[in-house]
């Protein structure tokens, strides 16, 4: 077992009646490692969780390859929230990780500067313009990839970036024509960038999942966050993002 970073427990004191306090622990902090396309949505979750259960959030972002290797190599992170399953099912397989579950999926859109100077209208509209899409290896890569395969669409990207967020960055300021993206990155870009719909009868499906690391410094507390995913409150603000919710737990 690696050696893990483990996490410093506070001490608080609470106002009582009496003329002396007592000294009790805070409750933990716990680390939460996501996909970059959930970077918007993660921090109203993690606010209201905290808000819930008194157990603090600390949120990072980045592609979910970059992730599952920094768990791989004993990062302190206490759940792992991935785009796919691409990333997540090794490190299962690794005993790296456990109690999965799905809280939400995603699905592909074109994203173009405002005016939408190249003319995109349709997936073989991105054969004759610039587009940026992710690298292979991250989930919106794979999805990209899964994408060109069924609608059988050769492209030459003039970049390859390594998670959601950088290829609508590249959009945002006007760096290419067009990029392939979460449908929930448009939707809060706040007019930054423009969504061309892709047919669902063309269009491909990310999962996302949440787990508890094996080594997790606050594995009930992770544990809880994970749960908290599939409640209620969660998932109703994954809904409002564009995301579609997986359940729906009391």
């Amino acid at each position: 077992m690696r050696a893990r970073t483990v996490a410093a427990i506070g001490f608080v004191l609470l106002a009582t009646g009496c003329s002396s306090g007592t000294s009790v622990p805070s409750a933990p902090t716990i680390t939460v490692a996501a996909a970059a396309s959930l970077t918007d949505v993660f921090a109203a979750i993690g606010e209201d969780f905290t808000a819930e259960t008194g157990i603090a959030v600390r949120l990072t972002f980045a592609g979910s390859s970059t992730i599952a290797e920094q768990i791989r190599g004993g990062a302190p992170i206490d759940v792992f929230a991935s785009a796919g399953i691409s990333s997540m099912a090794p490190l299962i397989e690794e005993q790296l990780i456990d109690e999965v579950v799905g809280f939400a999926t995603n699905t592909l859109t074109i994203a173009v500067p405002p005016g939408n100077p190249g003319n995109v209208r349709t997936l073989a509209d991105l054969s004759n313009v610039g587009v940026v899409v992710c690298q292979e290896q991250v989930p919106c890569g794979v999805a990209t990839s899964e994408l060109l395969r069924i609608n059988s669409l050769v492209i030459s990207p003039v970049s390859l970036e390594p998670d959601v967020r950088s290829v609508l960055t590249k959009i945002e300021t006007d760096e290419a024509d067009a990029g392939i993206v979460y449908v929930t990155d448009v939707a809060g870009s706040s007019g930054a960038v423009v969504g061309v719909e892709i047919p669902a009868s063309a269009n491909v499906s990310t999962t996302y999942q949440a787990g508890v690391t094996t080594e997790a410094a606050a594995a009930d507390a992770a544990a809880t966050f994970v749960a908290f995913l599939q409640k209620d409150r969660a998932q109703q603000l994954l809904a409002d993002a564009g995301f579609t919710p997986v359940r729906v737990a009391p």
